[in-house]
């Protein structure tokens, strides 16, 4: 791997440190005095702790796979790609570049949930996923709600692998089906709760995402079509036939997009609309109820 520090087998931590945050520094990597210490530590495999009682200790054997991962994270390759792992709800997760790397902001989809769902925590609730991906939001229902069983949908034969791996090492693999399929077809009803974080990227948009999300994240799952709003309309024309009576979708939604997804919402049925705001107070998830 080129482009990185010349670190040796010799060099000792703090060296390595300081070499990391230069290299990040020129690659105009946000915080990267973190980013470096984050990353040191991960590609040797000692804590923080260790990396300040013992700045003299030379690297060794993990100098290759420091190199390694600064190079791959200067080249802007998100860290949580290059060790292939990301936390979401509490949960460890693998990823790979078949799906999203999930963001801390959808979580806002399960919270939502829970708000709508309180009285229903213990319920043998139907969950579906559409657009599983990693299976992230769907591992965080079913550890949320216990008696629940859920089912995933990806059109990526890659991704849904990853979800079917991901609830495994969840020990949810019991209450979840993931399968390969195009958003609603060939499922069968009712569901109390469908969820989703659609690609809502209108396609112009793309080449003006940030590098960690326009190189590294899958196309699929971010081209939502001319205006942002393709996949919004097949999920609510297929999610109204698929609710059970008194059930909820719930979609992520893009920036700007909370009115034109809610006409959309209503054009297919839904009558009871409205958004759920994040820890921000922005508009992060349309909710859609059938009465």
């Amino acid at each position: 791997m080129t482009g990185g520090p010349a670190l040796e087998a010799s060099t000792v931590r703090a060296d390595a440190l300081a070499a990391l945050v230069e290299a990040f520094q020129r690659s105009g990597i946000e915080s990267p005095a973190r980013e470096a210490r984050i990353s040191l530590c991960v590609a040797s495999g000692v804590s923080q702790t260790a990396l300040i009682v013992a700045p003299g200790e030379p690297l060794g054997v993990a100098a290759a796979r420091v190199r390694e991962f600064a190079a791959r994270r200067a080249a802007g390759e998100p860290l949580s790609r290059i060790v292939g792992k990301r936390e979401f709800w509490g949960l460890s997760l693998a990823i790979s570049p078949q799906v999203l790397d999930p963001r801390p902001e959808t979580e806002s989809i399960v919270e939502a949930a829970i708000a709508i769902f309180s009285d229903r925590r213990d319920d043998p609730l139907r969950i579906l996923d559409l657009g599983v991906g990693s299976g992230s939001i769907l591992c965080a229902l079913l550890a949320e709600f216990p008696e629940a069983r859920g089912v995933g949908v990806d059109i990526s034969a890659g991704a849904a692998s990853v979800a079917l791996g991901n609830v495994e090492t969840c020990g949810l693999a019991q209450r979840a089906e993931i399968r390969v399929g195009d958003w609603t077809q060939a499922l069968e009803r009712p569901f109390d709760l469908i969820v989703s974080n659609p690609p809502y990227i209108p396609t112009a948009d793309l080449a003006w995402l940030p590098r960690e999300v326009r190189d590294f994240d899958p196309r699929l799952a971010l081209d939502g079509g001319f205006d942002g709003l393709a996949a919004y309309r097949q999920i609510m024309q297929g999610a109204m036939s698929l609710l059970a009576p008194g059930g909820c979708l719930l979609a992520e939604l893009g920036a700007r997009q909370t009115a034109k997804v809610i006409a959309i919402a209503k054009q297919s049925g839904f009558t009871d609309t409205t958004a759920f705001k994040d820890l921000a107070s922005i508009d992060r998830v349309m909710v859609a109820r059938l009465p």
